[in-house]
């Protein structure tokens, strides 16, 4: 890796630790103050749509070989949390912002990116503190089951209106393409798919855990 990659990827790093930390600013700061009257999703949206979709970039590297991550894996995990952001703008922003649901879920979120682009940032450095790659290795097998159960609420938020909102974002006959496009369906599919893709990818990061954490341990024995 050359100096001007590294430093664009510590750049890079440093950037989306600043931004989820923002995230989780926005989101304590707003429920911390009980007189606050504003809505948390007009708050929230745009930060949000502009640090989760950057994680594109992440992807973008792997592809290139900038990084040792494997893209596809890369693409799904980003792409699960573009497809929330994405979905949520269906709903009126009252339904969001009131819902106990989106913090859950950016709770989760928040501090699985803050400590992971931590990690990145640090491992560029060349000195990664104990304790961050333990919660880097570690803090998923809490993180991702919460993070995962937000997704799906979200999801399941946005069905229920469908439910009662059938002409949000469908597309039905007769038109002039003879094509048809039901949001609620499609929703109900994507719900499926989480069923074999969860716990796939919580075993590649048990994977990885173990990989990470087997490798400390010979590596004391050898000494």
């Amino acid at each position: 890796m050359t100096s001007l990659q590294k430093l664009y990827l510590c750049t890079y790093n440093a950037i989306e630790v600043f931004g989820w930390s923002w995230l989780l600013y926005i989101l304590v700061s707003h429920y911390g103050d009980s007189s606050s009257t504003s809505n948390f999703w007009d708050k929230i949206w745009l930060p949000l749509f502009i640090f989760q979709f950057s994680a594109y970039f992440e992807t973008i590297h792997a592809i290139i070989g900038l990084v040792r991550s494997n893209p596809v894996i890369l693409l799904v995990q980003v792409s699960s949390r573009a497809f929330i952001c994405t979905v949520l703008l269906s709903l009126p922003s009252e339904s969001v912002g009131s819902s106990i649901i989106l913090p859950y879920t950016l709770l989760s979120w928040c501090l699985a990116e803050i400590i992971k682009y931590s990690y990145y940032f640090m491992n560029l450095v060349g000195y990664v503190p104990y304790f961050l790659k333990w919660l880097r290795y570690s803090s998923f097998m809490i993180l991702y089951p919460t993070g995962i159960s937000g997704e799906l609420l979200c999801i399941y938020k946005v069905i229920v209106y469908s439910k009662s909102n059938p002409d949000v974002w469908s597309y039905t006959l007769p038109n002039q393409w003879n094509f048809t496009f039901s949001y609620l369906y499609f929703l109900l599919m994507i719900v499926v798919a989480y069923i074999p893709g969860s716990p796939i990818m919580y075993k590649h990061m048990l994977l990885q855990r173990q990989k990470v954490f087997n490798t400390n341990a010979k590596a004391k024995k050898v000494k």
